[in-house]
């Protein structure tokens, strides 16, 4: 099914098809993989393409699964900032965070299949990622701190130092998108995702936002969930730090 062939499509189902129909025609569809973390890629992209072809089915406008993935993930907040981290908790939390991610990637494939997507759906997303980007981890720190499971502050700046990372890193993505697209140069939704390596998707799963949403399931046992919530740090951190002067090279060479 060749993209032309997705635009042509209705606002509603063809007649006789399934969900499992939408779902092979979506997946001939799908944006490039490239710079995609595994689980982002193999997983979540998977789970929203099946919500997309359900929400398709049901009548959904784009914009209302991002309001839905809006309410997950933002409930998923306040559970951490407000709560008790209990393993029942914890299950809670990081259940909301997949499907809110889930249906993050669903949003934008259900317009594809509607026929394309609009500026403000674009817009709309863009706000709700950049927002939970920037309160996620302030949950975490003021969660640690109402909890008072770690008797020195220091532990608190993890996940501040999380958030910084984190939107830094959110908006270099957006920045090198939108540059790139200004000087007609390739970007990574351009292309086929089986092009993509692999290994790198593997090799960057640290900074994969899905294995985040994994780890808060250890949100209610404190010393495993800080273990790997560093490990992700640290990770990210790196990442970013040697992509920086890559990325700088890059644009400078988008200039000539």
């Amino acid at each position: 099914m060749s993209a032309d062939g997705l635009r042509t499509a209705a606002r509603r189902p063809r007649d006789g098809e399934t969900v499992a129909n939408t779902v092979r025609r979506l997946a001939g569809v799908q944006k490039g993989a490239r710079g995609a973390p595994a689980y982002s890629r193999f997983v979540n992209r998977r789970l929203g393409r099946l919500l997309a072809a359900i929400a398709f089915h049901m009548g959904a406008t784009p914009n209302g699964v991002t309001v839905v993935s809006a309410l997950c993930t933002f409930s998923a907040i306040a559970m951490l900032a407000l709560g008790s981290p209990t393993v029942l908790t914890g299950l809670a939390i990081g259940l909301l965070l997949v499907l809110g991610y889930a249906l993050d990637s669903a949003d934008g494939q259900l317009a594809r299949l509607r026929g394309g997507g609009t500026p403000a759906g674009e817009w709309l997303d863009h706000m709700v990622d950049a927002t939970k980007t920037a309160t996620l981890h302030l949950g975490v720190l003021i969660g640690l701190h109402r909890s008072g499971v770690w008797d020195s502050d220091v532990v608190l700046l993890v996940p501040l130092a999380f958030a910084v990372v984190s939107v830094v890193l959110f908006f270099a993505m957006l920045l090198n998108e939108a540059m790139r697209s200004q000087h007609e140069a390739v970007t990574r939704a351009a292309g086929s995702g089986a092009s993509a390596s692999i290994v790198r998707s593997l090799v960057v799963a640290p900074t994969d936002y899905g294995v985040l949403c994994l780890v808060f399931l250890f949100w209610g046992i404190p010393e495993l969930f800080l273990g790997l919530y560093g490990l992700l740090v640290i990770g990210t951190t790196a990442y970013l730090l040697l992509a920086l002067p890559t990325w700088f090279r890059e644009m400078r060479g988008l200039g000539r």
